[in-house]
């Protein structure tokens, strides 16, 4: 790296964004502290033996005597998910919308370009940094969740994969989608006039990106599930730690599936004369395994990273027209 644009360019990115790296830095150690302490909570209730009678199942575990459930104290870990999960939201609207956008408002650019430094300059400087500081946080922020879930995983009385603060605050996607937050953030705040308006426009695109990718992992749209058969009225295979989807029925010898309505027994003589009477033979779920975490994970990674790196690219492209 040259002298000039550390003196220049990187040094004023570095000025003015030192203060959200160090709010960043901030969160990652109150983060850390109160997942060590909750989590070293969560290992010594599971030594206690107080949950060695309960399945791994998704039924709950009750105590013995009292009859009520038996729950880890989880909450503070699902915090953490929430707030993996509004990242991309925070850091498109705070860090992404001010970062072109504020020297845009006030002109202080045009200070900057008059000095030698070119566009190109200008805009690598802060959205490196910006990038850098985002990937640092949001992975710290996903590994801390997976080293703080890992004891209560796919427990009734822990956090099941599928739960939404888990499969959307875990993993690879939670930086593919913090960066997707300050591409955006970026790209608006380089269109908008105001810093408030790209402000305002950001939250509209993060959080409906949020909410839309909530909702194709609902619907499936993206990661199929898979159909799980039982032959005739023999019990079904058990649901463990599978994602169901909430279709339940009953095939014929043609192929036909009905929903499991047609026959609203779960068992028993009564099971076997509906299902002869209607021709049925075999019964079915849908439901994603466990394994399908990654599935989702990767899908999610993929469209996010894919929409930061367009959004980035349109940045570039728009940067001549725009400063």
């Amino acid at each position: 790296m040259n002298n000039s644009l550390w003196n220049g360019s990187l040094w004023l990115a570095w000025r003015q964004q030192r203060v959200l790296v160090g709010v960043g830095a901030a969160v990652l150690v109150v983060v850390g502290a109160v997942a060590a302490y909750s989590r070293a909570g969560i290992l010594g209730d599971l030594r206690s033996g107080l949950f060695d009678h309960c399945d791994p199942g998704p039924l709950s575990c009750t105590g013995s005597g009292t009859g009520l459930p038996l729950l880890l104290d989880i909450e503070p870990l699902r915090y953490l998910g929430v707030l993996n999960l509004a990242l991309p939201v925070l850091i498109g609207v705070f860090w992404g919308a001010p970062l072109l956008g504020r020297d845009r408002e006030l002109g202080t650019h045009r200070t900057v370009l008059v000095q030698g430094v070119s566009r190109g300059q200008w805009f690598t400087s802060r959205f490196a940094l910006a990038a850098v500081s985002t990937v640092v946080l949001s992975g710290l922020l996903a590994g801390v969740f997976a080293w703080w879930w890992r004891p209560a995983a796919d427990r009734s009385y822990g956090l099941f994969w599928y739960e939404n603060t888990v499969l959307g605050g875990s993993g690879p996607r939670v930086v593919a989608a913090a960066l997707f937050g300050l591409a955006a953030g970026t790209l608006l705040g380089l269109l908008a006039r105001r810093v408030l308006a790209a402000m305002s426009l950001t939250l509209l695109v993060t959080g409906g990106m949020t909410l839309l990718l909530e909702w194709a992992h609902r619907t499936r749209l993206l990661v199929p599930s898979r159909t799980y058969i039982s032959a005739g009225s023999a019990p079904k295979e058990p649901m463990g730690d599978k994602w169901s989807a909430g279709h339940y029925g009953l095939i014929t010898a043609s192929g036909r599936r009905d929903d499991v309505l047609s026959c609203p027994y779960p068992s028993g003589a009564e099971l076997r004369r509906c299902m002869a009477e209607g021709g049925y033979v075999s019964r079915f779920y849908e439901a994603n395994p466990a394994g399908d975490y990654w599935a989702f994970q990767w899908t999610d990674t993929a469209v996010l990273g894919g929409l930061a790196l367009l959004l980035t690219a349109a940045t570039v492209l728009l940067l001549r027209r725009r400063v």
